[in-house]
């Protein structure tokens, strides 16, 4: 099964953000990282996320581990409820990230997606790897 961490980052919230991840199979691996000029910690969670499942497209199943508890919680729970209330959260707010949540929520819908939440800057080897490729792509933008 093909494991991917992601994260994003951002200087300044909105400034200048990164994201990045990391995917194994167990036996080769691949990072990726890239990021935006002006933009918020959220979207590039987001971004990770998408760009990794994007990457990933002939792995059906695969694992996902992020320190965003919003992406995390988006996916397993939110999102369900936004779509129902045509993208509107509970107080009939718009959802922030729309475009993002869509894109993530179609090419989830086309996986079997099994959600870990890892502790951000707890240490954890591939969290603190993809935590360093984000926060390049955010400076690198500077």
């Amino acid at each position: 099964m093909l494991k991917i961490w992601t994260d994003g980052s951002c200087l300044g919230n909105p400034g200048p953000g990164g994201w990045g991840f990391v995917a194994t199979d167990g036996t080769h691996v691949a990072e990726r990282s890239g990021g935006e000029k002006n933009t918020t910690n959220n979207r590039m969670e987001l971004m990770a996320v998408i760009s990794a499942l994007t990457a990933a497209r002939k792995h059906d199943e695969l694992e996902i581990h992020t320190d965003s508890q919003y992406v995390k919680n988006g996916m397993l729970s939110w999102v369900k409820n936004w779509k129902k209330n045509n993208w509107r959260t509970a107080d009939k707010k718009p959802v922030k990230n729309q475009d993002l949540w869509m894109k993530l929520d179609e090419i989830a819908a086309t996986k079997k997606i099994h959600w870990y939440w890892v502790k951000g800057h707890a240490g954890e080897e591939m969290n603190e790897r993809v935590d360093c490729l984000a926060r390049s792509a955010a400076e690198a933008l500077k």
